[in-house]
């Protein structure tokens, strides 16, 4: 934290601490009170631009559900961060806002530099803007289509099925990552997704990394993409694996809740935003 807070002051921002973000109650850090009146800080204080996340993990359904954000819907400011950040993602998403899917601290820097992605979350905030060129994958799937970009962590949209953040698929681009789950366990989430009609129902399909996978007692037989790629085979739209984001570097900062396009051929994968 002291050290993302010093490169954030090296790049001009001024940074201020929450003043329980180094607390620790059992497996959280901090009482659940204590982390929601950080964030609630942070959510009304006019002169705060933007909320960077100190980590993820678990532990931000339990927040969420103790703020109170009218301050913020009437002047919304970004909010950053991955993993159990999806949370956050997925309500303000509800409420047709953006956020960015991007890197915190741990991620600002490796082997004393600054990360390609860290500089490029910093230029995303400066101009809310994406437009990314990727090389091709062979579980791509050709097509364009336009939508609102949702999702992030998988274990986490899984965790807010039918709960009033669950997606809602129709019009929307969906990106998933992961991290350290059985494959098994990613079968039975995107089984979910298919028997849920969600994959059914959205325009397209971003996938991110799926770092440290693991087997069970008995190989399953797939490895990640493969399962994902199976699991979306009978629908039409665009797919594209091996988008940098994630629990890994490179993890390349997206705009969630705002419109984007899809472009996916056999020379060139292009997911750009819509003005």
């Amino acid at each position: 934290m002291e050290r993302g807070s010093e490169l954030l002051r090296k790049h001009g921002f001024i940074v201020e601490l929450g003043e329980h973000v180094f607390d620790e109650a059992e497996t959280y850090a901090g009482e659940d009170e204590k982390r929601a009146s950080d964030m609630q800080k942070a959510i009304d204080d006019r002169t705060i631009k933007a909320i960077f996340f100190a980590r993820g993990g678990y532990g931000s359904i339990r927040t969420l559900s103790l703020l109170n954000w009218s301050a913020f819907f009437k002047k919304p400011k970004w909010l950053i961060g991955f993993s159990d950040i999806t949370v956050f993602h997925s309500f303000l998403t509800k409420h047709g806002i953006a956020s960015v899917h991007g890197v915190m601290p741990a991620f600002f820097e490796c082997n004393g530099s600054e990360t390609e992605s860290f500089l490029k979350m910093l230029r995303l905030l400066e101009n809310p803007f994406m437009d990314y060129s990727l090389e091709t994958s062979p579980f791509n799937r050709k097509g364009k289509a336009e939508g609102v970009l949702t999702g992030g962590n998988l274990s986490l949209i899984q965790s807010l099925r039918g709960t009033s953040f669950d997606i809602s698929p129709k019009g929307k681009i969906l990106f998933i990552e992961d991290i350290s789950e059985y494959h098994y366990h990613l079968d039975r989430m995107m089984m979910n997704l298919k028997t849920g009609k969600i994959l059914e129902k959205i325009s397209g399909l971003v996938v991110g990394h799926f770092t440290d996978m693991k087997e069970g007692e008995t190989a399953f037989g797939k490895n990640a993409y493969e399962i994902i790629r199976e699991a979306a085979e009978k629908y039409r739209y665009p797919l594209i694996f091996n988008f940098p984001a994630g629990h890994q570097l490179p993890n390349w900062p997206l705009l969630m809740g705002t419109r984007v396009s899809l472009s996916v051929t056999d020379q060139e994968v292009r997911l750009k935003s819509v003005r």
